[in-house]
């Protein structure tokens, strides 16, 4: 499967931005999704995933009742709507697939149990 990550830039602090996942080669529905993030200098990290079927969400603590994932199967697309945006959100953003984790397990949030990757879209956030 090959994931595209798009929709990154330049946002002031307390703003908003909207990332797209666009994902081919694979059923799109047959697959859980993550957004993940690497900051300079520091590892990367879990930030939100969506599973395959009844659009159950986890979040990383750190974005909860700011960030949002959500994902649209007629598009093969999966988003991230980050809003009241933070310098310390500051970081390239990278989304995953898992197509390994079996039905009705906890959603993944460690990057070695996803199997595809993206590129990253870098996110700046000027305070």
């Amino acid at each position: 499967v090959q994931l595209q990550a798009s929709g990154g830039g330049l946002v002031q602090a307390g703003g908003s931005l909207r990332l797209s996942c666009a994902a081919s080669g694979r059923t799109f529905s047959r697959y859980r999704m993550g957004w993940f993030r690497q900051a300079p200098g520091k590892e990367r990290e879990f930030v939100a995933a969506i599973s395959r079927f009844d659009g159950s969400t986890r979040y990383a603590d750190s974005v909860k009742g700011r960030f949002t994932i959500s994902r649209d199967s007629a598009k093969n697309t999966v988003y991230l709507q980050m809003n009241k945006l933070k310098s310390e959100d500051t970081a390239v953003y990278s989304c995953a697939a898992d197509f390994r984790s079996p039905r009705y397990t906890p959603l993944r949030s460690r990057a070695e149990e996803y199997d595809y990757w993206g590129q990253g879209t870098q996110v700046t956030v000027s305070s």
